[in-house]
């Protein structure tokens, strides 16, 4: 049985931004209008990317991973999260919804990480065929704003998070970037206000993607 294709939407944007909680907001909207989703995050999603997830997140040693090894585990992670996940759920007409993609790569490794975008892309391009989002929710954010998100959390920062400030900023700088890039391809969404809030955001930019899904 043939199906139509499903979409696929990744969350981008910096630590604290609220793409998890974006992301069960969006997956639960669209369930209600009849359609199938796929909840996902990165890195991570299958038992191969998970294990890699832990390795990357929590690394062993004082010193973490090289740039490059950093670069290839997360590569080698979506890899499998995109052939024995994702492509397989959009082949079945599902929706796919994912808290971080390529463009995390792109903006943490890539730029803040001194590899540049052309590694990252050929990485992905060797990895995953270069599978794109149909759409990137990027959620932005004042800095200062999100560092008193991280905070109020309370919770112990992995290895990522705890980079310095100017890491960061590098990364947003990155993602917005991109979005200016690629303005079809990235939907920038004020990630201020209560979650709600955001969320109605999020369905304004995703209208034409929604119109005429579900049942």
């Amino acid at each position: 049985m043939n199906f139509p294709r499903g979409r696929f939407i990744a969350f981008e944007g910096g630590e604290g931004a609220g793409k998890s909680t974006q992301t069960r907001l969006l997956a639960d909207a669209l369930r209600a209008r009849g359609l199938k989703v796929v909840v996902t995050r990165e890195p991570g999603g299958t038992p191969g990317a998970e294990a890699i997830r832990r390795l990357l997140l929590d690394p062993p040693g004082s010193k973490g991973w090289p740039a490059q090894a950093e670069a290839l585990l997360f590569a080698a992670a979506r890899a499998d999260h995109v052939a024995r996940l994702i492509r397989p759920a959009l082949a079945r007409g599902e929706w796919v919804v994912c808290d971080r993609f390529v463009d995390s790569s792109r903006a943490y490794q890539g730029a803040a990480g001194g590899l540049g975008d052309e590694a990252i892309r050929a990485l992905h391009a060797f990895g995953s065929d270069g599978l794109r989002p149909d759409r990137v929710i990027l959620l932005e954010a004042d800095e200062a704003a999100l560092a008193e998100r991280l905070a109020a959390r309370g919770a112990e920062r992995d290895a990522i998070e705890a980079r310095p400030e100017s890491y960061h900023s590098a990364v947003a700088a990155a993602f917005r970037a991109f979005a200016e890039a690629d303005p079809s391809g990235f939907a920038r969404v004020d990630g201020i206000g209560t979650p709600d809030a955001v969320h109605r955001r999020i369905l304004a930019a995703l209208a034409d993607l929604i119109a005429g899904a579900g049942a």
